[in-house]
């Protein structure tokens, strides 16, 4: 009889806690691109960020508990790894702890916190349901970027509410593809064309770039060429495999974006993206 999972693995599997090293990317490119703050409200403001995330992963498996009974059988709720009910409450709390740090951060900041755990909660409940929720998805990942602008106390200005759209256009591409990922049939390819999208604003907002931030659109160029190549010439390869590379993908489109890259903010990013690989081998990105 084989033994039940970890039950770490478990809480991990649940928030698709892989991905944690693109929420902290999200956070540092709109700290940055909004001119940065006191460094000492940055931890808070992860730290906030990544409770709302995984409060939303928590839910997400809550509310499709009887779809993953049918096509997804190896999630936690309906491999026996852990109630409904227990999800349902971690899920909860880790949403309103992540607002309430977040609450700290300034009057703003809370508002926009709300404003994105409510959209969060609203994507769990109709993404099922709706072909439209890549957009919600999108607008959860645009309003952290205004959070996460609003924590450095400065007037949010175009470039964040830019590079926060653009990082949209790309969530929505990979997300429409994501789709399929638990249905027969080939996956779209023509959503892909959306990922580009940030190596397109990146010239048109902020066009003077130093050599770092150059650098690092063309890593996330040759990423992106990477994944999608990969996925055409195999036939037979994995949607998840592709959707995986694109997740951890959008560390570089938030290096990128930043047009002063300073050579440690590089290495920041950098690391985060060999992060997010790292924990892909051990939790599933989706």
């Amino acid at each position: 009889m084989t033994q039940p999972p970890l039950r770490l693995h478990t809480l991990l599997a649940l928030g698709r806690a892989s991905n944690l090293p693109t929420v902290w990317s999200n956070c540092l490119a709109a700290w940055l691109i909004s001119g940065g703050g006191n460094w000492w409200a940055f931890p808070l403001l992860a730290l906030g960020a990544s409770l709302l995330y995984l409060g939303g992963m928590f839910l997400n498996d809550a509310f499709d508990v009887e779809f993953d009974r049918q096509f997804r059988s190896e999630r936690p709720i309906p491999a026996g790894h852990i109630s409904a009910r227990d999800v349902w409450w971690y899920g909860g709390l880790q949403l309103f702890a992540g607002w309430l740090l977040l609450f700290f951060l300034g009057v703003t900041v809370a508002w926009l916190a709300l404003a994105l755990a409510a959209t969060i909660v609203f994507y769990d409940a109709v993404h099922k349901r709706t072909e439209f929720a890549p957009l919600l998805m999108a607008g959860c990942r645009w309003l952290l970027y205004l959070v996460a602008g609003a924590a450095t106390l400065q007037e949010l200005r175009f470039p964040v509410l830019g590079h926060g759209a653009a990082l949209g256009a790309y969530i929505v591409g990979l997300s429409f593809v994501a789709r399929v990922e638990s249905r027969s049939g080939p996956a779209p390819l023509w959503p892909l064309v959306l990922v580009a999208t940030p190596l397109i604003a990146n010239v048109w907002i902020e066009p003077s770039r130093n050599a770092w931030s150059w650098l690092a659109s063309a890593l996330l160029l040759v990423w992106l060429v990477r994944c999608v190549w990969s996925f055409h010439r195999d036939a037979k390869s994995d949607v998840s495999r592709l959707i995986s590379g694109l997740l951890a993908g959008v560390v570089l489109v938030d290096g990128a974006a930043v047009s002063t890259l300073s050579p440690g903010a590089f290495l920041g990013f950098a690391g985060l993206f060999a992060l997010a690989r790292w924990l892909q081998r051990a939790v599933p990105a989706t």
